[in-house]
């Protein structure tokens, strides 16, 4: 299982029945290949789609990210408006989002590298201010370089905002009081996962990463 893989994975288990979550691009878009069975997951596009399933190579449909994606039974197109207005009007539950930062507040930047070109922040911006919960997927770090930091150093995308983040090797909740780190890959420690964190986590009783198996 690849750390893209176990990411999804992970977060998949945190939607409840009935929840309206919007997927971001990039890691984010694999959720929709892991939702729990028994459950009811109604996923919103910011591109229009109200209903969105899993991945697909036969879809004149896309998702956000520009992927052919399938449309569930029951599903709707709508126009753009009315798809932010779902968003800002705090209709969803939960958006899971990349980012290339996170710190001990709970802020992300996830959209401009300075002097780089990009593409935009997109719908970034409105989801993690409209969404009743915001779950980051991202690789712990990039190529060794910590991504969980004390503060941002980025251009933020939102402050304070971010509720959970997944990673490929560990589950962290911000709180009040800080990260609290909540599960680990079963392939790793604490102490290596302390060492690849620029923030400080507070470490109470970890258990092993949710649907991970080696």
């Amino acid at each position: 299982m690849d750390a893209k893989e176990i990411i999804a994975r992970r977060i998949a288990l945190e939607l409840e029945n009935g929840d309206i979550v919007n997927l971001g691009i990039g890691i984010p878009t694999m959720v929709a290949d892991y939702l729990p069975h028994g459950k009811e997951i109604i996923l919103q596009s910011e591109n229009g789609v109200l209903g969105l399933g899993p991945l697909t190579e036969m879809s004149e449909t896309v998702n956000a990210s520009g992927q052919s994606a399938s449309v569930m039974a029951g599903g709707a197109f709508i126009d753009s408006a009315t798809s932010f207005m779902i968003i800002r009007g705090g209709h969803v539950d939960v958006t899971v989002l990349g980012a290339l930062e996170v710190d001990e507040e709970g802020s992300l930047a996830s959209w401009i590298i300075p002097g780089k070109k990009v593409p935009g922040m997109g719908g970034a911006m409105d989801l993690v201010v409209g969404a009743k919960k915001v779950i980051i997927a991202m690789t712990h770090t990039n190529n060794g370089t910590p991504k969980i930091v004390r503060k941002c150093t980025l251009p933020l995308t939102a402050y304070k905002q971010v509720n959970l983040i997944v990673t490929d090797t560990a589950v962290i909740e911000v709180r009040d009081d800080g990260l609290h780190l909540l599960e680990i890959h079963p392939d790793t420690t604490v102490e290596q996962v302390k060492k690849a964190t620029s923030a400080h986590l507070i470490v109470d009783d970890v258990a092993k990463m949710k649907g991970v198996t080696l």
